[in-house]
């Protein structure tokens, strides 16, 4: 009985230890009751950042924290975490899967840059700046999610990140950084929020798959060469007024879809619009039609959907001549899209439809 016991005290003692041992692989600071981890000397792959030390908590990664652990997998950082450190994980070849906390507010300039084998990163709502370079060249990221605080994306901070194929940037964000999304060859769309006032220069530059941009009305500058070599984009879509490129005239530049073929469209009413725009025509944007999926049968109707700028007003009239023509339906597009489908179309031996903007 006593040998019993004794083995269980022992096993008791070992498993009070565990949590100490691997405490002691992280290196770290202590400042005004909190702990700032400033290195790593295990050998562990999965690296579990621990919440507390010494029953203090840990609160930051300081710069560099990481900084080229090629033998680096995963990493939980804990919810305790408030910021990350410039290059804190630059340079981990081998870091595929990373868990940001809840509570990060800040994630440091080439925090995670060159880190070739991430895969996908979510960006907690509780961040709210994204440092410049912060996943520069992070070159097989195929999926990102930005939380909803974030207010600013930093300079050539997802620069070829070669595996995007969408980046939906939320409504907090006001500024896009200088080459921020430059290179990404695989990036098809991009949703840009209802606050961005700024797009930097060369933002998405060599983006050459992307085929359409819709600028939101909150924009009102437009850096050089932002959508050059973009040779798959044909169509630009503005909802306000024409933004000043580099404190000038958007007719007069001509970088901003260089060495690209489009058109770009802005809205009736809209201001300060010229021939050119960017370096391309330009052209009223007005509201557009296809034929819905059951278009045509006497159960259903007559159908087509319309897709505009949201927001926008449309009219649908309908005429049996050509000539005199009735206001059949008015709707505002709240999402840019609407469905229209007339029942009584069998009424009538011809009926013909347009679609104008109020």
């Amino acid at each position: 009985m006593k040998k019993r016991c004794a083995l269980s005290v022992w096993a008791l003692l070992l498993l009070s230890l565990w949590p100490l041992a691997l405490r002691a692989q992280f290196l770290f600071t202590t400042n005004n009751g909190a702990i700032t981890i400033t290195g790593y000397t295990g050998t562990n792959s999965n690296v579990i950042i621990p919440p507390t030390i010494n029953s203090l908590p840990v609160t930051s990664l300081s710069d560099s924290a990481f900084y080229e652990d090629s033998g680096l997998t995963s990493v939980t950082i804990p919810n305790s975490v408030t910021s990350i450190g410039s290059s804190a994980f630059n340079n981990c070849s081998g870091l595929t899967s990373v868990t940001i906390g809840s509570s990060v507010t800040s994630i440091g300039s080439a925090a995670f840059s060159q880190c070739s084998g991430l895969t996908s990163v979510a960006i907690p709502n509780s961040v709210t700046s994204i440092g410049n370079y912060a996943f520069y060249n992070c070159s097989g990221l195929t999926s990102v999610k930005i939380g909803s605080s974030v207010t600013s994306i930093g300079n050539y901070a997802f620069y070829n990140c070669s595996g995007l194929t969408s980046v939906p940037i939320p409504n907090s964000v006001t500024d896009i950084g200088s080459a921020a999304f430059c290179n990404c060859s695989s990036l098809m769309s991009v949703t840009i929020g209802s606050s961005v006032t700024n797009i930097g220069s060369a933002a998405f530059e060599y983006c050459s798959i992307l085929t359409s941009v819709t600028i939101p009305a909150s924009v009102t500058s437009i850096g050089t060469y932002a959508f050059a070599y973009c040779y798959g984009l044909h169509k630009a879509y503005f909802q306000w007024n024409a933004p000043i490129v580099n404190g000038g005239s958007g007719s007069l530049d001509t970088t901003i879809f260089s060495d690209g073929i489009g058109t770009v469209h802005y809205l009736p009413g809209t201001t300060s619009w010229g021939a050119t725009f960017g370096g391309w025509p330009t052209a009223v944007w007005q509201p557009q039609t296809q034929l819905a999926s059951s278009s045509i049968s006497p159960t259903n109707g007559f159908g087509f959907n319309i897709s505009w700028a949201s927001g926008q007003t449309v009219v649908v009239e309908v005429s049996t001549n050509l000539q005199a023509w009735t206001p059949l339906l008015t709707n505002t597009l709240a999402s840019g899209t609407n469905a229209f489908m007339d029942s009584t179309w069998t009424h009538y031996p011809q009926r013909f439809y347009r679609v104008r903007s109020q």
